[in-house]
């Protein structure tokens, strides 16, 4: 190896090892609370289960998020459902899987292919587990900003 290749190899090694102490400096920085979970459930485990079974027989999940995981095979730009319980009360949520026209209650921006469908034909017993359910679906304070930011982008475009 020649001398100019040994110079090379020892600053890119440098630079690597340099870079590599800049990475943990920065981790060691972060704040507790970005190392934490923001979203959490309150519902029972009974709503838990009949809502997991609603939520894959209606194949929610085709669109939305749930738990940072969705059906990889579809790509509808749907709001994630993790912190709704946040944002909508369990009468909202009702009200709106209730709805023939769900874009009367919350307009969007998406094709109409993507939008919403009306669950008003499901059971009422199964929209009421799932707007329970949806309504237990809350995040920490400290993230509701960014759930809200969130939620706007994908419904409106707008990133604020």
């Amino acid at each position: 190896m020649k001398k100019g290749e040994k110079g090379i190899l020892f600053g890119i090694a440098a630079v690597v090892l340099l870079g590599g102490v800049w990475k943990l400096v920065q981790l060691k920085d972060i704040d507790e609370k970005d190392m934490r979970i923001p979203f959490y459930s309150e519902a029972s485990v009974e709503v838990r289960d009949r809502a997991a079974f609603l939520i894959k027989q209606y194949d929610c999940k085709d669109c939305h998020t749930l738990w940072g995981t969705r059906n990889v095979m579809q790509s509808v730009p749907a709001p994630p459902l993790d912190g709704i319980g946040s944002l909508k009360t369990e009468a909202w949520l009702y009200e709106y899987l209730s709805s023939e026209n769900p874009q009367s209650i919350l307009p969007t921006r998406l094709k109409p292919e993507y939008r919403m469908p009306s669950y008003a034909h499901m059971p009422e017993a199964d929209r009421r587990i799932l707007a329970k359910y949806l309504a237990s679906l809350k995040v920490e304070d400290w993230y509701l900003d960014e759930v809200k930011r969130v939620e706007r982008e994908k419904l409106y475009g707008v990133a604020e």
